[in-house]
C-alpha cells in the first residue's frame, strides 16, 4: 500500500531533508586522502544528533553505523571502520538517513578524494545527472516506469552499467515503503505518481557490469567485475507543483 503523506507529514521529512542537505555540505568539507571511514561516521553521527534528529541507519535490520561509506568497486553499504583511510584517487559513495519527529528522509552522494581520471569523473558526473533527470519525471501523471527510464537511458548510453540488485523506493514513517523505484525500465508503466508521494530515487551506476555480489560481512555490496561504482540519491515529495526535492537546500 502506497502512504500518501500530509502538509503536516512533509514538514516533518522536510525537516529531515534539510538536515541531510546540511550533511551532504559537510561531507564536501572532511573527505579527504587519510581521513578513515569511521572518522566520517563519527562526525555525521554528531552532526546529525546535534540537530536533534536521529540516525535512520545505525541499528537498522543490525546496521552498526550511520553513514555506508562505500570506496571504489563498493557499491552500497560499506561499513565505517577506523582502518579504512581514503587514499587520493579513491571514489567513495555516502549513503545515509535522517528521522526528526518519527519521519525519515535519505540520501547519498559520490565524491571523489583528489584528482581521478577522466572516465571515473565521467561516471560521478552521469549519475548525478541520471538522477536529476529522474527528478524532473517527478509530476503528477507520470508513472514509475518514467523515473527508471530517465536513469537507465542516460546512464547506458554513456556505456556505463545500471545496478540491479537495489532500487529506490518510497519513504515516509518507514525508511522503505512501496513503490519500489527500479533504475531501469519502460517510459509509461508501472504505478502512477500522485501527489503526497514522497520517493527515495538512487541511481546505483558503474564503469562495468551491473551484476554485484555481497561479502562475508553480508552487508557491503560490490560490482562482480571489480568495476568502479557511484551512487547519489534524493528524497523527493511528489506535489500539484511539480517535484519538491527534500534533500537539497534551494538556492
Amino acid at each position: 500500500m502506497i502512504l500518501l503523506k500530509s502538509p503536516r507529514e512533509l514538514e516533518h521529512m522536510r525537516a529531515a531533508g534539510r538536515i541531510l542537505a546540511e550533511v551532504k555540505a559537510l561531507l564536501r568539507e572532511i573527505v579527504r586522502a587519510g581521513v578513515s571511514t569511521k572518522e566520517i561516521d563519527d562526525k555525521v553521527e554528531a552532526f546529525i544528533l546535534s540537530k536533534g534528529a536521529q540516525s535512520a541507519f545505525k541499528g537498522y535490520r543490525g546496521y552498526p553505523a550511520t553513514v555506508c561509506t562505500s570506496i571504489n568497486e563498493e557499491v552500497v553499504h560499506g561499513i565505517p571502520s577506523p582502518k579504512r583511510k581514503l587514499k587520493e584517487g579513491d571514489i567513495i559513495g555516502l549513503d545515509l538517513g535522517c528521522i526528526v519527529e518519527g519521519y525519515y528522509a535519505d540520501c547519498a552522494i559520490s565524491l571523489p578524494v583528489g584528482p581521478v581520471p577522466a572516465r571515473v569523473q565521467e561516471l560521478l558526473d552521469v549519475t548525478r545527472e541520471s538522477l536529476d533527470k529522474a527528478i524532473v519525471q517527478c509530476r503528477v501523471g507520470n508513472r514509475i516506469g518514467d523515473i527508471s527510464h530517465a536513469v537507465q537511458s542516460h546512464c547506458e548510453s554513456h556505456g556505463f552499467g545500471v545496478v540491479r540488485a537495489f532500487v529506490g523506493h518510497g519513504i515516509g514513517r518507514a525508511l522503505h515503503e512501496e513503490p519500489q523505484v527500479p533504475n531501469f525500465g519502460e517510459p509509461g508503466r508501472g504505478q502512477a505518481l500522485k501527489a503526497g508521494m514522497v520517493l527515495a530515487i538512487e541511481p546505483m551506476i558503474t564503469l562495468g557490469s551491473w551484476e554485484v555480489r555481497v561479502l562475508d560481512d553480508r552487508w557491503t555490496a560490490v560490482t562482480a567485475d571489480g568495476s568502479l561504482a557511484a551512487h547519489f540519491e534524493d528524497t523527493i515529495a511528489i506535489t500539484d507543483d511539480g517535484p519538491d526535492i527534500l534533500t537539497r537546500i534551494a538556492a
